[in-house]
């Protein structure tokens, strides 16, 4: 299976139990809270590790 072709049966799965709506390459989150809790544990470390380089960017501006 293509990358592509992946990346649509994840999203027609997330759909399907009702997390995002999915249409031609265009996302729309519906249920925020679900998605994190069916997504792997990695969306939590990224999430961490973003909000402390948005934060580093911030105090570096000031």
């Amino acid at each position: 299976m293509s990358e592509s072709g992946a990346s649509a049966e994840t999203a027609g799965q997330l759909q399907t139990a009702g997390y995002i709506r999915y249409r031609r390459g265009h996302i729309a989150v519906l249920n925020r809270a679900g998605l994190e809790r069916h997504a792997c544990e990695c969306y939590g470390v990224v999430k961490k590790e973003l909000e402390r380089l948005q934060n580093d960017v911030l105090y570096r501006q000031d």
